[in-house]
């Protein structure tokens, strides 16, 4: 299009230039306003969920956004929440003389500025730490360690990392642009990618471009023939070129693309789904494998204790104290787990009574996946007590129970196990004396109300939901059974540490209906899986350890109450809890690509109409529409479907995708349609009588209203029938339709008679001044409406058609033997490294090592 204004400034056509740089400028308008309104929303709720920091200033603790954080800020640490900046810790919360060591230390170390750190090479052994540890940490994201990492004072804590335990302050070295993530991220978001929507779009507008050219040189060839000048005389090779510019390159096609991505994400916003990137829709739309996680999504997350067991001999209510005392004390971010234990007691009086005898608490671990329990150190009475609560299979093996005993402990759990109960085992050490087992609490959590229903909507829309859970096979199986999901549910183990070849494991993933006991390195292995097979997968997490494998899938969903690093790493994020939402999310998303298809197709077939029309029109009789009445036409379509973004369009009962063949073979037929019935049009003017004419009129003037009329009407075909037009839609297509008849009737920019065709029009009705009649517009609005029902028919047919409904369509569930058995191989190498008698390095290859857990 830009093109085109520098042909019409070059041919001093004043008003042609002025019209085309007005098409760029309200397109340009128009997309930023819409875009602006749909940020706007989205930009709302993002506030919402934006991380914060608890910072001292002016001498009080105060609450701003992480980003408002600058080196030299002094911040507080605590359980629970993630490090908003990258900081070096000063000292615990609570240490009155911290400041002063700290500064002691920062003199030690040579280090004088919150920029200034100095590092120095150091022994394997490192340098010695000063006192205790002030804060764990978990790196996992970063690092991949599961362990949560013991800091110091003066260490360095990472941005986006999570505080394990205790509360200490620090200050800010780097903000979060600046971080050691902050950089990492902005060396990915460096990287060139496109994404496959911009590829498409790039393949559509190049495509496009191309055939301009074809139709421009078949058009010059055309006129050589008939001796036209390049620049002389009204229709010269110039005016064919800038004619054929402005209809073939659509100047509206990213503007409208773009604004129904940008609307789609404000109607998703509504639904509580926060789009972090447009791109996430198209996405969301094509996946045809949910993997959700179970607590939160699938289920209620309202945990309630059912009936304990309790090891004879153990007093319930000395089990359910100790189980109290092996809980997280920090209220501001309890986990559930702790909150429902600790809330339990109201139904255990005595329980209550014995925790309020002075107990301190000296030392809490909280859980990490590797020890798979919870231990604190407690003082009563001058006597130590070590409390431990966690898996039951874990805190079994602290204790040296008879066989007799194990038995009965372990016949216990997988009996709740198979109820769908989650079990927590109850241990206490007095002293340095033997661990001794109390007993077990089961907790469950119910599915929501919804979710069953939600799963067979979702199979409904060929939509696979799998489960992954932390939870022991037998709670995942029960659960499975209760949500009518299938019972294929299988132990994680087999992904990573099977004997099974790399195919056998490929087809395990894809036919699971879940896994259980699950870690992070697991979700990622199930997406990478999938993905080879050709799978377009979501999955859902809420941790930390989530980032990889939400950053790995094609659509990554942070679920309601996820943490920052998870939000941060996610496409999608959702506000409001359930499975339902995300179903509903993916009709919304289907929806809006079926919006961008329709308008797509439509934008093709105009772009096809005219060539073809224009074209042979060009060359058959040496005629074309005025370069003047081009303008408008373009002008009038990018109008009109601008409110596409609003159309209540259907979603399709399967995952979506692009389908360009069967695009562009719909597209060429509808074009193709179209300059049928404009030259059935043109034909009947050679008529004595005036054919179509009833009274008076001009053949630029009915022709354009032709043209402009089916053009207009086009998007309610492409769109479908199988919901009603928006109000938005229909009255901006009416509107142009009205002006395009006004046009006609007064014969504007027609100049009159106009050039004749060869051979003439002679028909004595033709108007001199290009005026048409009230009738002859009403009898052309006739003809251009059986002309879209002829055409509709035909795209039904086309649509119906398996052969074509299924052209383009990539190869789901597409296996390589080959491949995937190398690379499960090879996924089993580990390098080992050694040291032989004399201090040399020698390195390596050996199958990895893999530590069994008793059952």
């Amino acid at each position: 299009m830009e093109v085109a204004v520098i042909i019409a400034l070059g041919m001093q056509d004043w008003l042609d230039a002025g019209i085309i740089i007005g098409i760029l400028l309200l397109n340009a308008v128009v997309g930023w306003y819409q875009e602006k309104q749909a940020a706007d929303v989205v930009a709302s709720l993002k506030g919402d969920i934006a991380m914060k920091a608890r910072v001292v200033r002016d001498g009080r603790e105060v609450e701003i956004r992480a980003r408002e954080l600058v080196p030299g800020d002094i911040i507080i640490i605590e359980e629970g929440h993630v490090v908003a900046g990258d900081a070096r810790l000063i000292c615990e919360y609570d240490n009155a003389d911290g400041q002063a060591q700290y500064q002691a230390e920062l003199t030690a170390q040579d280090v004088t500025s919150p920029r200034g750190e100095k590092f120095e090479e150091s022994d394997e052994e490192g340098t010695p730490h000063i006192g205790h540890a002030i804060v764990a940490i978990d790196q996992s994201a970063i690092t991949g360690e599961s362990l949560a990492v013991d800091k110091y004072m003066t260490d360095t804590v990472y941005y986006t990392t999570g505080c394990k335990r205790g509360k200490a302050y620090a200050v800010v070295t780097a903000g979060a642009q600046a971080s050691f993530v902050g950089k990492t991220a902005s060396l990915v978001q460096g990287a060139k990618d496109s994404g496959h929507f911009k590829a498409i779009m790039d393949s559509i507008g190049t495509t496009l471009l191309v055939l301009v050219v074809f139709w421009i040189l078949t058009a010059w060839i055309g006129g050589f023939y008939r001796n036209l000048h390049i620049v002389e005389d009204s229709n010269n090779l110039l005016t064919y070129a800038l004619i054929l510019l402005i209809i073939g390159v659509p100047v509206g096609l990213p503007v409208v693309t773009t604004t129904t991505l940008a609307v789609g994400a404000a109607y998703l916003a509504k639904e509580k789904a926060i789009v972090q990137k447009l791109t996430a829709i198209e996405s969301l739309a094509g996946v045809d494998i949910l993997c959700s996680d179970k607590t939160g999504t699938l289920t209620a997350n309202q945990l309630s204790v059912r009936e304990p067991f309790v090891m004879e001999g153990v007093d319930i209510n000395w089990m359910m104290a100790v189980a109290a005392l092996a809980s997280s004390h920090n209220i501001k971010a309890l986990d559930p787990i702790d909150k429902i234990t600790i809330l339990t007691l109201k139904r255990y009086p005595k329980a209550k009574e014995m925790i309020s005898e002075g107990w301190k608490t000296e030392k809490f671990t909280p859980f990490d996946p590797v020890s798979k329990r919870i231990t604190a150190v407690c003082t009563h009475k001058g006597v130590r007590y070590t409390c431990a609560k966690g898996a039951p299979k874990a805190v079994l093996a602290l204790t040296n129970c008879s066989e007799e005993q194990s038995a009965i402990f372990k016949e216990k759990a997988t009996e709740f196990a198979r109820r769908g109960f989650r079990s927590l085992a109850v241990a206490v050490q007095e002293e340095d004396g033997p661990w001794e087992m109390l007993g077990m609490i089961s907790l469950f959590d119910p599915p929501r109300a919804d979710t069953a229903q939600t799963i067979a909507e979702a199979q409904a829309l060929g939509l696979s939901v799998k489960m992954l859970t932390g939870d022991a096979i037998a709670i995942a199986k029960e659960t499975c059974r209760m949500l009518a999901l299938g019972t294929k549910v299988y132990n994680s183990d087999k992904l990573l540490h099977s004997d099974m070849a790399g195919t056998a494991i490929h087809d395990l993933c894809e036919r699971a209906d879940g896994f259980a006991e699950v870690f992070p390195e697991h979700k990622y292995q199930v997406v990478e899986m999938l993905q080879q097979r050709g799978h377009l997968t979501a999955m859902t997490g809420d941790g930390v350890n989530d980032a990889p494998s939400l950053k790995k899938s094609d659509c990554g969903i942070a679920v309601e109450g996820a943490t920052e690093a998870a939000q941060a790493a996610a496409d999608i994020v959702f506000l409001a809890p359930g499975l339902s939402t995300i179903v509903s999310a993916i009709k919304i998303s289907r929806q809006i690509f079926q919006r961008m298809k329709a308008y797509i197709q439509y934008r093709i077939a105009l772009c096809l109409h005219l060539e073809i029309y224009l074209v042979t029109s060009m060359i058959i009789i040496n005629e074309t529409i005025r370069a003047d009445l081009i303008v408008f036409l373009a002008l009038f379509a990018d109008l009109a479907t601008i409110a596409v973004a609003y159309d209540t369009a259907h979603y399709e009962k399967r995952p979506v995708e692009w389908q360009l063949p069967k695009i562009w073979i719909i597209s060429i037929v509808l074009g193709a349609l179209l300059a049928l019935g404009t030259w059935i049009l043109r034909g009947t003017l050679w008529l004595p009588d005036g054919g179509v004419i009833q009274d008076y009129g001009s053949v630029q003037e009915i022709i354009f209203l032709q043209v402009a009329l089916t053009e207009n009407w086009l998007i309610f075909v492409t769109r479908g029938f199988e919901t009603t037009p928006s109000w938005q839609l229909v009255s901006a297509i009416f509107g142009v339709d009205i002006l395009a008849s006004v046009f006609a009737g007064f014969g504007w920019f027609s100049d009159g008679l106009g050039e004749p065709s060869s051979p003439a029009s002679l028909s004595t009705k033709l108007s001199q001044n290009g005026a048409t009649d009230i009738v002859t517009i009403v009898v052309i609005w006739v003809y251009s409406i059986a002309c879209v029902v002829v055409i509709a028919i035909v795209y039904q047919v086309m649509t119906r058609m398996k052969s074509l409904n299924d052209l383009g369509r990539k190869k789901r569930s597409a296996q390589d033997t080959m491949m995937e058995n190398i690379l499960t191989h090879l996924s089993k190498v580990a390098l080992e490294h050694e040291r032989d008698e004399k201090g040399g390095d020698r390195f390596y290859l050996a199958q990895k090592q893999v530590i069994e857990e008793e059952e």
